[in-house]
């Protein structure tokens, strides 16, 4: 079993679906529910949605200036092959919190500016998501790791 760490690098929430998020530096991840004061938390499948910094790299080289968030994530990390984790994977966050991996990828019902300005958008793709199994506090620098 080979163990991975990633970092978060930016910690996202947004008042309202359908917007860009804005990184708050720490946040507070609850248990079945997701990261506190985001428009996204709720006892379902898709309580925190993950996308890395190697993905968001992906649509800069396409010439669209893009910030962690902007593809409405709540954790931006670096380091992992997000879209390669199996459903169920395990991922610790700094020193306590627990998130499952529930779906790789989403349908996107409506396109978004991004993919109207460059033609594409990597959320669908290569944005995780995951449920809270033990909450805590997160904050940018924690590490991420998994055994897989």
């Amino acid at each position: 079993m080979k163990e991975m760490q990633g970092k978060v690098l930016a910690v996202n929430i947004s008042q309202a679906k359908g917007e860009k998020k804005h990184n708050i530096g720490c946040g507070l991840l609850v248990a079945n529910h997701g990261l506190k004061d985001d428009a996204h938390v709720g006892s379902w499948i898709r309580q925190v949605s993950l996308l890395a910094k190697e993905s968001i790299e992906k649509i800069r080289e396409k010439g669209l200036d893009v910030q962690y968030g902007d593809f409405a994530e709540n954790l931006t990390i670096e380091g992992i092959d997000l879209p390669a984790l199996p459903i169920g994977t395990r991922l610790k966050v700094g020193s306590r919190v627990l998130l499952e991996v529930t779906q790789i990828g989403k349908v996107c019902h409506e396109r978004c500016n991004i993919f109207y300005t460059v033609g594409d958008c990597v959320m669908p793709r290569e944005g995780i998501f995951a449920k809270v199994l033990v909450g805590g506090e997160i904050q940018v620098g924690d590490r991420i790791a998994f055994t897989k």
